[in-house]
């Protein structure tokens, strides 16, 4: 467990340092706020549409020749990207080289996997939720110190993003061992592995098949937020990399808190499912608050007040793992990665195409806050279906025990 958490520490780290400047890097080739807003979600549909197709292949991959191979290849991959991004000098690079990269990764589909490989069923929510907590710290150390780089030199955080994602190769190639012994793999097969197949054999896993929509509308949610957030905080409060590098230091240190510190305690007392409830409708609450915010620093208090939907992802996935044989965790999880992906191609489009419609409106204007409106209800229709879904399967357990 401790290898993997030192990877996937690594790996978040080199992204979160590129998130703070990113929009900005996209803002030198365009216009207008709103052009700069219309070309950010384009890279974001790149990738995810890249990533929709390549995510369960790679996971089919890891199920047949192991983990490690398949995460050495997603360094590969992030390196390429970020080096490429630092270089390119113009939109249509930009845009291509996040396709290649979305192809290529799927190392948080296939680290969860590997926790699946040693990990038994009941304790598999309490260690998803400390790849989470490694993921909270990435977000610690990297948006700040890629908001302390991107106010030296926008490409220069894309160059120490590119130099982890190298570390990372070193370390996985020397010092990561496998998770998947050999009697535990499984055929690779093309028929299985495309995305649409992924995701049918997704919703018909035992008890969970409704999961699988609660699981995208709460991810098209959340990535709206983040598709629109950097450009959210500049239109409306003036933000820099700098202060948007801070904010994401926070909801890093929120993450961690959460799902490494308090999540052992608080699934000792109440179960998965009604902290995912819990955390689905804190997110629901959030959204709309951060719409609503009038000052910069009502977003951090907001950020703090949201930390039990740190927890809910976790949680989900846990749930979903659990229905799932030990010989398919990698398809499995990486079918989860593609709904991800799926809901990462509507995000941007959604999201940054409501900010696009509101990049006139003044500074500190309500209208601006129009995508997480929209994402509170998303939210609001996920927190509805799931507690449908828990409720039903309650019924039915007791029905059964009755007979």
């Amino acid at each position: 467990m401790r290898f993997i958490m030192i990877a996937v520490l690594i790996d978040m780290m080199s992204i979160g340092l590129m998130i703070p400047v990113l929009p900005h890097l996209v803002g030198q080739f365009t216009q207008s706020q709103g052009d700069q807003a219309f070309w950010f979600g384009a890279m974001m549909f790149a990738f995810g549409i890249a990533n929709f197709f390549g995510a369960p292949i790679l996971g089919a991959l890891s199920d047949r020749y192991g983990r490690r191979p398949v995460l050495l290849l997603g360094f590969c991959g992030l390196a390429f990207t970020f080096f490429m991004t630092a270089a390119a000098h113009s939109l249509w690079l930009l845009v291509v080289v996040r396709l290649i990269g979305g192809a290529m990764q799927a190392n948080i589909a296939v680290a969860n996997a590997y926790v699946a490989d040693i990990t038994p069923a009941p304790d598999r929510a309490r260690r998803f939720g400390l790849l989470g907590a490694m993921m909270g710290l990435g977000f610690i150390l990297g948006p700040a110190l890629g908001g302390i780089l991107g106010d030296v030199d926008l490409r220069l955080p894309f160059v120490a993003s590119g130099s982890l994602a190298v570390l990372n190769w070193i370390y996985g190639y020397f010092v990561l061992p496998e998770s998947l012994p050999f009697e535990k793999r499984s055929a690779f097969e093309w028929r299985k592995a495309n995305p649409i197949a992924s995701l049918m054999g997704l919703i018909d896993l035992r008890g969970v098949g409704p999961l699988v929509a609660v699981l995208a509308l709460t991810t098209l949610a959340q990535f709206m937020l983040h598709a629109t957030w950097v450009l959210y905080t500049t239109f409306k409060f003036g933000w820099g990399p700098r202060e948007t590098g801070w904010s994401l230091m926070v909801v890093g240190v929120v993450s961690v808190l959460m799902q490494g510190v308090l999540l052992k305690h608080i699934l000792r007392r109440i179960s998965a499912q009604r902290l995912a409830v819990i955390g689905m409708c804190s997110a629901s609450l959030a959204y709309v608050a951060y719409g609503l915010a009038t000052e910069s620093w009502m977003l951090f208090v907001i950020i703090v007040l949201n930390m039990f939907s740190a927890a809910t992802g976790s949680n989900l996935q846990s749930i979903v793992s659990g229905a799932a044989d030990e010989k398919i965790q990698g398809r499995t999880l990486g079918a989860v990665s593609s709904v991800n992906s799926l809901m990462a191609i509507l995000a941007p489009v959604a999201g940054a195409g409501m900010l696009s419609l509101v990049s006139d409106a003044p500074r500190g204007d309500i209208r601006l806050g129009l995508p997480f409106f929209v994402g509170g209800l998303i939210q609001a229709l996920a927190l509805g279906l799931a507690v449908w879904h828990f409720q039903r399967q309650r019924a039915l357990r007791a029905g059964i025990s009755q007979a």
